[in-house]
């Protein structure tokens, strides 16, 4: 049970060190495709 308590407080320590970059991948690719839309307009 100590595994996996310790293995979610890692994987809780990556997301928080991580998830801004992950939002910056993510605003990129929704710009991408927006204008990947409207330029077939």
């Amino acid at each position: 049970m100590q595994t996996i308590a310790n293995g979610y407080r890692g994987l809780h320590l990556l997301w928080n060190l991580n998830w801004d970059r992950l939002l910056y991948i993510g605003t990129i690719v929704v710009a991408l495709l927006a204008g990947a839309w409207f330029g077939s307009l």
